[in-house]
């Protein structure tokens, strides 16, 4: 195979990496000002947020699937088209209704792009570089979590919020440019194209994973359970499982389904899988709490602490590169490993913060998070994606997604629960709520939280080490989906 870069399309898929890592701390900053803007609470702010997360997570696997049988380059261009229109929408929102809406349409082309960018990555480069693309492309999406909330809050403080969708405007429209660009010279990456009787759409297999994937969310969502009330939680659990069934039976039995369940013989791909779920649930357990930590018993200003998160992706982005190299000479088992272990550090010396320790101890624990990041995602999307035949590629690519908005949404859950829980617990006040009120028994709370990400992340090392190696990544993808 040619060693030669098709830097045009490796490119244009950074750039939707960095369009979603820019999207999604851009508008978490503007969270507060977006709400006083439209007149509504944080509960009617954080339905925006439910919005996009509900659409980007259960539609990425099946545009995976559909662009690997119609093109990737071509759901990838709509994607940003479909971005740009929604973002677009949502600064004209003149009400938080609309702003739902519009951030649900901004979440459909983010999981159109999203599904395809580190595919068309992968095949933008020789298979001996795959790490090094993923590696690329993780430096891409930290790049935009970099400079997204300093950007928003410049943005707000001299412009006004509505601006902060209309930056994103250009940045999408950038990206169909490019991709029309593309697919005129013909760059469609390595794209495989598969036989005649593998490009029919199974719909009735892509709407139950569509409503399987809502409810999960509806059941790991604290924000969502606690809308539709605790006491449901047993009939959504119920729906949950029979509309699960329904779709494994479907998957089973269809002729071309959306995802095709052999894959998950794949050993590299199903570990893989788990591990990204897991190390997710983890860095939201860490991120979720150590902020409370942060303003509430040490007193920083906002401002401030704004520069201490940057040293993670700081470390993320200088560093993604390195492992996506190394990742094409030892494979992925081992630097995904290590990254893993460095994350559970972090999460275990959260454990030990204290009422009095010095803001520097918390930088510590934010750049151990960074460094794990910068070394866990590039090799363990190299093996997720390269272990399946290139006709999944796509699938596997929005399996990254759902894997790890589904990590991201049970990790803040969890440290929710254990919050409260401990909280309640050390207080000896059952229905206690989490308060700094009490500095030593809110940060005792935050520490239970912080060892239990850290059993979850050993958990995360285990499926790591179990993966297999390198080159029995690539036979074994061939073999048994053959």
């Amino acid at each position: 195979m040619s060693n030669r870069i098709n830097w045009l399309l490796l490119i244009n898929a950074a750039l939707g990496s960095f369009l979603a890592g820019t999207a999604s701390r851009i508008f978490a900053v503007s969270l507060p000002t977006v709400a006083r803007g439209l007149d509504t609470s944080i509960v009617g702010i954080s339905w925006a947020v439910i919005s996009f997360q509900i659409s980007t997570i259960s539609l990425s696997m099946i545009f995976g699937r559909l662009g690997d049988i119609y093109g990737r380059q071509k759901i990838f261009g709509l994607g940003f088209l479909i971005s740009a229109l929604g973002a677009g929408f949502c600064g004209l929102s003149q009400n938080v209704v609309q702003l739902i809406l519009f951030r649900f349409l901004q979440g459909i082309g983010a999981s159109m792009t999203q599904s395809q960018a580190r595919a068309l990555a992968m095949d933008s480069l020789s298979k001996e570089s795959a790490g090094k693309a993923q590696g690329f492309m993780t430096t891409a999406f930290h790049s935009g979590v970099l400079i997204g909330p300093s950007v928003g809050g410049l943005i707000i403080d001299y412009i006004q919020w509505r601006a902060v969708f209309f930056f994103l405007v250009p940045i999408a429209l950038t990206g169909v440019i490019l991709t029309a660009i593309n697919l005129r010279r013909g760059n469609e990456g390595n794209v495989f194209v598969p036989p005649d009787k593998g490009t029919a759409v199974d719909y009735l297999g892509a709407a139950l994973l569509i409503l399987t994937t809502i409810v999960l969310i509806a059941i790991i969502d604290y924000r969502i359970m606690e809308i539709i009330g605790s006491g449901r939680r047993f009939v959504i659990i119920a729906i949950f499982a029979a509309l699960f069934l329904g779709f494994l039976y479907r998957e089973y039995t269809a002729a071309a389904p959306i995802v095709d369940l052999s894959l998950f013989r794949i050993r590299m791909f199903t570990l893989s899988c788990l591990s990204l779920l897991m190390v997710g649930a983890t860095q939201a357990m860490v991120g979720f709490v150590l902020p409370f930590y942060l303003q509430d018993i040490l007193h920083l200003s906002p401002s401030f602490m704004g520069l201490l998160f940057i040293s993670a992706p700081i470390f993320t982005v200088t560093l993604s590169p390195v492992a996506g190299w190394i990742t094409d000479k030892v494979g992925p088992r081992l630097p995904a490993s290590a990254g893993i272990l460095v994350l559970v550090m972090s999460a275990l010396l959260g454990g030990f913060l204290r009422t009095d320790s010095h803001w520097t101890f918390a930088v510590v624990v934010l750049a151990l998070w960074g460094l794990a990041t910068a070394l866990f995602y590039p090799p363990n999307h190299t093996a997720m994606i390269g272990s399946v035949p290139a006709e999944h590629r796509g699938v596997a690519t929005g399996a990254v997604y759902v894997m790890f908005g589904l990590g991201n949404t049970f990790g803040i859950s969890m440290g929710t629960l254990l919050l409260t829980a401990a909280f309640r617990y050390y207080s000896g006040d059952p229905t206690a709520t989490p308060t700094p009120g009490n500095p030593i028994v809110f940060v005792n709370a935050t520490n239970v939280a912080f060892f239990v990400s850290a059993i979850i992340g050993l958990v995360a090392v285990s499926c790591s080490l179990m993966r297999g190696k390198e080159k029995a990544m690539r036979t074994t993808a061939v073999a048994q989906t053959s």
